[in-house]
């Protein structure tokens, strides 16, 4: 699927390393996508709450109900990072996997691809989002 394509088809966003402090880069994008009517879902072990949203530690630990929504996980973590979260990603059955600008990760793309989910890497989703909808 293309960018537009998969910002179109899904709205349902679980955000992998979501930080509640407002000058980070996660939560400021986060916030945009929330006012541009998607669902987020945050994803941190640090936190309990982000936009007054219940904080989950990984994709693994969201109810069953909520797993089935999730659509598009976005990642703000290190590129070495990204393997085990593309593993939860294929595990929750989500469709689409966009990592974050200035994170690639070669090997974990791929293998979300070979399991039918579509790749973003180095893009902002905000960024990406203001270019085909705004």
């Amino acid at each position: 699927m293309t960018i537009p394509e998969i910002l179109s088809a899904f709205k349902t966003i679980a955000v992998v390393g979501l930080s509640d402090k407002p000058e980070k880069p996660s939560h400021s994008v986060s916030r945009y996508m929330l006012e541009a009517g998607y669902t987020i879902i945050p994803i941190n072990p640090m936190h309990e709450q982000v936009f007054g949203l219940k904080c989950y530690p990984s994709l693994l630990h969201l109810p069953d109900d909520v797993k089935a929504t999730v659509e598009i996980v976005n990642v703000f973590r290190k590129p070495v990072d990204v393997p085990p979260v593309v593993d939860e990603t294929i595990a929750i059955g989500a469709k689409a996997l966009w990592l974050q600008l200035g994170i690639i990760h070669e090997e974990a793309a791929e293998k979300a691809r070979r399991h039918g989910i579509s790749v973003v890497q180095n893009r902002c989703i905000s960024v990406e989002h203001q270019r085909y909808f705004s």
